[in-house]
């Protein structure tokens, strides 16, 4: 996923999690926000850094052809299989 809007405009990451009821997903190395964290038996607390969930409209897929920020269209194959393809360039889109 590409980041298109917003303080992390164009930086790149993989899908951590979606959270579908409220519209929103976590990418890997984007939207890092800082936490005060007490200790437990796991950890020794202290202050640390994760990622904060960002809107869905707010990133976008990466096209596999030029590598910008695409819309997905569908299309279906020989064998009646379904298959999410690029709007940019035409590509499939495969995961």
């Amino acid at each position: 996923m590409i980041v298109i809007t917003g303080r992390d405009k164009g930086k790149k990451g993989d899908v951590l999690k979606v959270l579908r009821k409220e519209n929103r997903v976590l990418v890997q190395g984007v939207n890092m926000v800082k936490r005060h964290q007490g200790p437990t038996q796991a950890s020794a607390g202290g202050i640390i850094e994760k990622e904060a969930a960002l809107h869905i409209s707010n990133v976008a897929l990466i096209d596999p052809k030029s590598d910008g920020p695409t819309r997905v269209g569908y299309r279906l194959e020989s064998g009646g299989r379904k298959v999410r393809v690029s709007k940019r360039s035409g590509e499939t889109i495969d995961l």
